[in-house]
């Protein structure tokens, strides 16, 4: 739309509602009058009427200085109004007026002389009420001074949204001069913003008139590299009658608040990951699960992919001395990604051994013992930190953009690395992530150091109990026998059950089955310290309860005093079984034909606890007769009675015939449960019918 096309729509709509006023002219009040040569009035406008009270009919062709000025400055208007029409030169001032109902106000003048077509000469005073004249003086003069002078930046466009007007304080936050404003769109002015949604906002504005505040921009401005935020309100603006007249816009920087807000924010999530990794890392002593959890704590809070590598010097135990050079050999533990991802792929998988050159990424952290920090990878940084080119590519594919390599340094040694990359996340990896990864790596080092320390002591308390373990049993008159020793679950130590098949005189066979109170080397060192014992004891051809008595009182000087015991020796010529218990579970007995049945002996005492007596039982048993020796660990668990799992050990053996072996592996399979926290010894004996020439 032209300009004359918008100044007769405005025309049309002022005509059309005439109530629809309120400029500022229309505060003012502008009254006109003019007068003839001769002083009397000839023009009076409405406005003239409200200001002086005298209707238009009262006023016309009065002398205007005796209606409207008091008889002691009747003289100085004549003398003014003489100067006006003579020399044509204009006056202005305020002067007291007197009013219709007999009172002085002032009113502020603006006199000039007018000329028709005719030459006549006549004065035109434009009139309004002084004190209004002042008051909006007053206001526009506050209004200014508070726009130039105010910190807050300010500016105002009309309604196609064109600055009108800028503050010092917009120019310095935009970065441009008042020039570069004034005349131009927001989109023409601040092009370097996101200036989509700010022309939403104001346009929105525009149509409901509703204020948007505190709305919160962030950016950079053409002399500001540094990213900065600001808080900024639109309002509509109004005249007197309601129409939209522009925008103001109040900008805030408020970029110290933004950058202290996104510390604050940092420092909250550094707190929870640290906060998560503390309970996450460390629920168990498995090394390989210890690694796992602390890979899915970093993911995908800190990185898209995470590894953890261990030195295999270290995991075996070797520890190293001065400092550290060269390639270093590495077991990958664990592989996480936040998502399906070739840089997966391209890492080392879980449980493989990989050597690296000293020129690798990896290497050098472990090697200085310090963080490396790639915040931009290219081409040949993918090399560097892949392990050949292959998976360079895969991870070059995958768009990994940046990487972080944090050695794992547990009681002053370095112990490994943890490897993290991103690829999804856009940000670069930065210093406030380096400190969260190695405060997590302090953490999770420890953790991961007991894992591998607790491995090294299991694999070795293992090596002994099974080195101390009879290997097969020799071949024994009358029996079959069949045995398991089964550890515990990965995430707990190795226990000091043992069982024992010994020849005996006579052949007679010796059947033990024990459980040493506590876990780990030493229990298995006192398992084989009691079972050097019996089997030298068994050898002076005593009685089951005799042999317990001797092992009590040699229990009692031992570590591991509290052990439990069941002796039986089994006689084939006279096909009896003589057995004594020491605090042991009682051994099942299964006839065929019969259901199994524990059987009913005097329990006795642990080893160990001494002064207690101790029992011998005599059994007669048949061929295909079955004895069962187990420890606790077969049937002992957290969630059900005791009684209830040896009913179930019962119910198992009532099957239909089995082989020994058969018998062994149900039992275990049945019974025990992944992660179980105790080992279990199992001894199963049948006897064997024997031929006359045997006899």
């Amino acid at each position: 739309m032209s300009t004359s096309d918008a100044f007769r729509a405005e025309i049309h709509s002022t005509e059309a509602d005439p109530a629809a006023t309120g400029g500022l002219l229309d505060v003012l009040s502008l009254a006109a009058v003019v007068l003839d040569d001769r002083g009397r009035i000839v023009f009076w406008s409405p406005q003239a009427e409200e200001l002086f009270g005298y209707s238009a009919q009262e006023a016309l062709g009065q002398p205007a200085a005796a209606l409207l000025v008091s008889q002691e400055n009747r003289d100085l208007v004549i003398e003014l109004f003489t100067q006006v029409m003579k020399s044509g030169r204009r006056w202005a001032g305020s002067f007291p007026i007197l009013h219709k109902d007999g009172s002085s106000r002032l009113v502020e003048f603006r006199n000039m002389r007018l000329q028709d077509d005719l030459g006549d000469f006549y004065a035109l005073g434009i009139a309004t009420d002084h004190p209004t004249l002042r008051r909006v003086e007053r206001d526009l003069a506050l209004s200014l001074r508070l726009v130039s002078q105010s910190p807050i930046g300010l500016g105002v466009t009309d309604t196609d949204l064109r600055y009108v007007l800028v503050n010092p304080a917009l120019e310095h936050i935009n970065g441009l001069p008042a020039s570069e404003h004034l005349g131009r769109t927001i989109r023409e002015a601040l092009s370097f913003l996101d200036v989509e949604a700010i022309e939403s906002s104001m346009r929105q504005v525009l149509a409901t008139g509703v204020p948007l505040l505190d709305q919160y921009v962030t950016g950079r401005t053409p002399v500001d590299p540094e990213e900065r935020a600001w808080s900024v309100s639109y309002y509509r603006l109004d005249d007197a009658a309601g129409h939209a007249l522009g925008v103001a816009v109040s900008v805030v920087d408020v970029t110290e608040q933004h950058r202290a807000a996104a510390d604050a924010a940092r420092a909250r999530r550094r707190l929870a990951v640290v906060a998560d990794a503390s309970v996450r890392i460390g629920t168990t002593l498995d090394l390989e699960q210890t690694a796992r959890e602390l890979a899915e704590v970093c993911v995908p809070q800190l990185a898209d992919v995470t590894t953890v590598d261990v030195l295999d010097s270290v995991l075996h135990g070797r520890r190293t001395t001065g400092e550290p050079s060269g390639p270093a050999r590495f077991r990958a533990l664990a592989v996480v990604a936040a998502y399906p991802t070739g840089a997966a792929q391209a890492t080392d998988p879980a449980g493989e051994l990989a050597q690296y050159d000293t020129d690798r990424v990896i290497t050098h952290c472990v090697n200085t013992g310090r963080p490396v920090l790639m915040a931009r990878v290219s081409g040949p940084d993918l090399r560097r930190i892949a392990r050949d080119d292959n998976a360079a590519a895969l991870l070059a594919a995958a768009g990994v953009h940046s990487y972080l390599a944090v050695p794992l340094v547990a009681r002053g040694e370095v112990i490994g690395a943890i490897g993290l990359m991103r690829a999804r996340t856009p940000a670069p990896f930065d210093e406030d992530d380096v400190t969260l990864a190695v405060e997590l790596a302090a953490r999770a080092a420890v953790c991961v150091d007991n894992a591998r320390l607790f491995q090294n002591q299991r694999h070795a308390a293992l090596t002994l109990q099974r080195n101390l373990l009879p290997h097969q049993p020799a071949h024994r008159l009358g029996l079959e026998i069949a045995h398991r020793y089964q550890p515990s679950g990965a995430t707990s130590e190795i226990g000091g059950d043992w069982f024992d098949v010994i020849p005996l005189a006579d052949d007679k066979t010796g059947l033990v089955i024990g459980d040493v109170m506590g876990s780990g080397i030493a229990a298995a060192a006192t398992m084989g310290q009691l079972r050097t014992a019996t089997r030298t004891l068994t050898q002076l051809d005593l009685d089951p309860s005799q042999v317990l008595q001797y092992l009590d009182q040699a229990a009692a000087g031992m570590e591991h005093t509290i052990t439990t015991c069941a002796y039986a020796v089994y006689d084939p010529l006279r096909s009896e079984c003589h057995i004594s218990l020491a605090g042991h579970l009682p051994p099942v007995l299964m006839r065929p034909g019969r259901l199994p049945e524990l059987l009913d002996l005097p329990t006795g005492a642990p080893l160990g606890v001494g002064g207690v007596p101790f029992h011998t039982t005599r059994i007669a048993l048949a061929p295909d007769d079955q004895l069962v020796l187990y420890t606790d660990g077969l049937v002992e668990t957290r969630d059900q009675s005791l009684d209830e799992r040896l009913d179930l050990l019962l119910s198992l053996l009532a099957g239909p015939h089995r082989p020994l072996e058969a018998t062994c592996d149900l039992l275990l399979r049945a019974l025990r449960r992944p992660g179980d926290h105790d080992d279990v010894a199992l001894l199963m004996a049948r006897i064997l019918p024997l031929d006359p020439d045997q006899r």
